[in-house]
């Protein structure tokens, strides 16, 4: 077989290996065979809907919250807020999270 195997801190973590050998791994322990690699887009974590957040500015201005405020709890500085609010830049998903809790949004807790 071939196996890599990943380690993490000296201690093996992870065995990864073909795909071939993966589903005769599976016939030989009875398991049910996928048929394919799962697609790339199963793969990745579901995104969650903060469409709220398309109005990041108007939601920060109706808590009362100035944005030096809101961008020190979030941890990042208030010019990248500025930017995510005018639409130049995309949050990452941590602080999509962050701005979804500090401003009451629903669903803040469904991003895994």
């Amino acid at each position: 077989m071939d196996i890599q195997i990943i380690s993490r801190d000296g201690a093996p973590e992870y065995a990864v290996l073909p795909w071939d050998q993966y589903q005769a791994l599976l016939k030989a322990a009875g398991q049910q065979q996928p048929s394919s690699p799962p697609a790339p887009s199963a793969q990745a974590a579901p995104v969650q809907d903060l469409r709220p957040l398309a109005d990041l500015r108007g939601l920060r201005e109706a808590k009362g919250l100035a944005i030096e405020a809101l961008a020190r709890t979030v941890g990042i500085s208030p010019s990248y807020l500025n930017l995510i609010e005018s639409g130049e830049r995309q949050p990452d998903a941590a602080i999509r999270r962050s701005l979804a809790w500090e401003l009451g949004v629903a669903g803040w807790r469904d991003e895994s």
